[in-house]
C-alpha cells in the first residue's frame, strides 16, 4: 500500500474507478468568466467516462468547448474521520451523436431539474487520482499523566 507524505493512502486507478461507480454526486470544477466554479452534479460513470445529464447554461457552454475539467467525488465520515476522494481531470464535451444519446437516455441519471432541452456532457477519465482517510488508531492512555 503507498502512503502519501501526509499519511493518506494513495488509490490505483482501478480502485479510483470502481469508486466513481459506487457514487452519484460529483462536483464539476471549470472556469466560467475567467473564474473557477464549482457546481454539484447528478452523474453516472458509463465505461471510462463519467457522463452528466444537465440543462444549457455554464456547465454546457463549457463542454462545447472541448474543455478541462476537474470532477471530484468523496465519501467522508466526520464522526469516525475516515472517507475517500476521488479527482478526475479530462476533457468534458456534450454528446450530439443520435445513437449516443438515446443510449445515455437508458442510464439511470436524473436531471436536477429536468428540461425538454436535456442535454448529455461526458468527461473523459484522463487523469484520475484518488486518496482514502483511513481510521487513526486511538492512542493508549498513560494512567501516569491522569489527575486523580
Amino acid at each position: 500500500m503507498e502512503v502519501d507524505r501526509n499519511g493518506l493512502e494513495v488509490l490505483s486507478r482501478g480502485e479510483c474507478l470502481a469508486l466513481l461507480g459506487s457514487a452519484t454526486l460529483g462536483r464539476i470544477a471549470l472556469t466560467s468568466r475567467a473564474l473557477p466554479l464549482v457546481l454539484p452534479v447528478n452523474y453516472r460513470l458509463d465505461g471510462r467516462q463519467i457522463v452528466i445529464r444537465t440543462n444549457p447554461g455554464t456547465k454546457l457552454e463549457a463542454a462545447t468547448r472541448h474543455t478541462v475539467v476537474a470532477f471530484e467525488v468523496d465519501d467522508v465520515d466526520p464522526t469516525y474521520h475516515t472517507g475517500w476522494s476521488v479527482v478526475v481531470q479530462g476533457i468534458a464535451r456534450v454528446v450530439v451523436e443520435r445513437a449516443e444519446i438515446r443510449r445515455m437516455e437508458t442510464l439511470p441519471l436524473p436531471a436536477w431539474f429536468p428540461a425538454a432541452d436535456d442535454r448529455f456532457v461526458t468527461i473523459s477519465t484522463d487523469v484520475v487520482t484518488g486518496r482514502r482517510l483511513a481510521p487513526v488508531r486511538a492512542r493508549p492512555v498513560d494512567a501516569s499523566t491522569m489527575a486523580g
